[in-house]
């Protein structure tokens, strides 16, 4: 039986909600660091890694100890949030390289392991503090596929999922929006005049760099406004770093460069560093008024992803990583704007910061042809953007200098062969 034959079961038993698996029609039956192999054989490199939760690539050899050695130890798999050696490890070994270097004071809570339950428990605890309902979200928003993390949500098709009104949330334009607009000039009129019909907002939500919304970069200058209006006014400023966070731009967290200190920061995908479910939300001591359990979860004890988790932050301990993804942004910059330059048919932007790039083009379905042209040719890589516009690049961290080339290569192959110029470059 061949892969292609196999991909019936899913077609004929999973629910049609399924996506990943019609963007890569093949059966993946091993990864390991950068790279993936179907059950034919065929060899992939990984722009995508797990959407973002790979950021220290398939199964590090490190992080499998962790596990195997758990595991064959009959440490406990799940415990709410009782306490364990796998928890203590995690909180002690976060505030040590994290938080301690960075002189930040926070407390660490574990919602549901997902992104969108991080993103309600910082929507909950924010409007316990303050009392107020109103949250301040921004235009091309993903916060999570939740009620409430969807109501900050900007994208029309996922909002329309929900099956009701999506309410309490005010959404804003985003850093760049409308070009020559000031949109922190335009936010900052509507909460102060009383004729705008806003009421005070219990919070802000952001992501520095807008992952599902198109790669969009807010602005150090902007971030640091749209605080400086949060404290002014007595807003709390959450930043979800679901996404960009981990490393993902560069530092460990998104807003480092910024120079930022948010009241609330979500974190999941890559923080258990294995790919596990596991979410973190970090709140400053005195917004810490949860009562006991007032916030809780099943699934909120995975003690495989704190011994994984414990494990990735060694990459921390030194600038030496975060210097490396700096060094491999730049390969994948200089690349990109040269395809933007050479191939103006594209009519394309590069867009992102760190290891969290885009292609943005102007030209209607063009990124979605050319990352089912990379498939084709051995490149794992979607699309994002409220139009699927932008051809989205989230490589694993840890990926190789000849594996970047490589795949650059491959896009290179495949926008020739979308537009028709197979033989225009060599």
């Amino acid at each position: 039986m061949t892969n292609q034959m196999d991909m019936s079961v899913f077609e004929n038993l999973e629910s049609a909600v399924r996506s990943y698996s019609r963007s890569f029609p093949t059966i993946f039956e091993k990864a390991k660091g950068s790279q993936l192999w179907d059950g034919e054989g065929n060899t992939y490199i990984d722009f995508f890694a797990g959407a973002g939760a790979l950021n220290y690539g398939h199964n590090n050899d490190a992080m499998q100890e962790k596990l195997i050695d758990y595991i064959k130890s009959d440490g406990l798999l799940h415990s709410l949030d009782m306490a364990t050696p796998a928890r203590a490890e995690f909180l002690q070994k976060f505030n040590d390289v994290i938080l301690k270097p960075r002189n930040m004071d926070y407390k660490v809570m574990f919602p549901g392991p997902t992104g969108t339950n991080t993103v309600e428990s910082a929507l909950k605890i924010a409007r316990k503090v303050t009392g107020r309902e109103k949250v301040i979200t921004f235009t091309n928003a993903f916060h999570g596929m939740t009620i409430g993390a969807l109501s900050v949500t900007g994208n029309s098709f996922k909002r329309h999922g929900a099956g009701i009104p999506l309410t309490y949330s005010i959404a804003m334009p985003f850093d760049d929006y409308m070009d020559g607009y000031d949109s922190l000039d335009y936010l900052e009129k509507m909460i102060q005049d009383g004729g705008s019909g806003i009421d005070l907002p219990a919070a802000v939500i952001l992501e520095t760099v807008q992952g599902e919304g198109g790669i969009n970069a807010a602005s150090f200058d902007w971030l640091k406004r749209v605080e400086e209006l949060c404290r002014r006014l007595d807003i709390m400023l959450i930043v979800d770093d679901v996404q960009a966070g981990c490393g993902r731009t560069g530092t460990f967290f998104s807003f480092e460069k910024a120079g930022i200190s948010p009241d609330v920061i979500c974190m999941s995908k890559s923080i258990s560093g294995s790919g596990l479910p596991m979410a973190v939300t970090l709140i400053k001591p005195e917004y810490d008024q949860w009562g006991p359990g007032e916030h809780n979860g099943t699934f909120r004890g995975n003690n495989l992803a704190f011994a994984t988790a414990a494990e990735a932050l060694n990459h921390w301990k030194t600038d030496e990583f975060s210097e490396a993804i700096e060094q491999k942004s730049e390969l994948f910059l200089k690349r990109l704007n040269q395809f933007v330059e050479e191939y103006p048919e594209l009519e394309a932007e590069v867009r992102g910061r760190g290891l969290m790039l885009g292609i943005a083009s102007k030209k209607e379905g063009l990124a979605g042809q050319i990352a089912e042209a990379a498939f084709e040719r051995g490149l794992i890589i979607e699309t994002s953007g409220p139009d699927d516009e932008v051809l989205k690049m989230l490589p694993p961290l840890i990926i190789e200098e000849e594996a970047i080339v490589k795949g650059l290569d491959i896009i290179e192959e495949s926008i020739k062969a979308v537009l028709g110029k197979e033989e225009a470059k060599v």
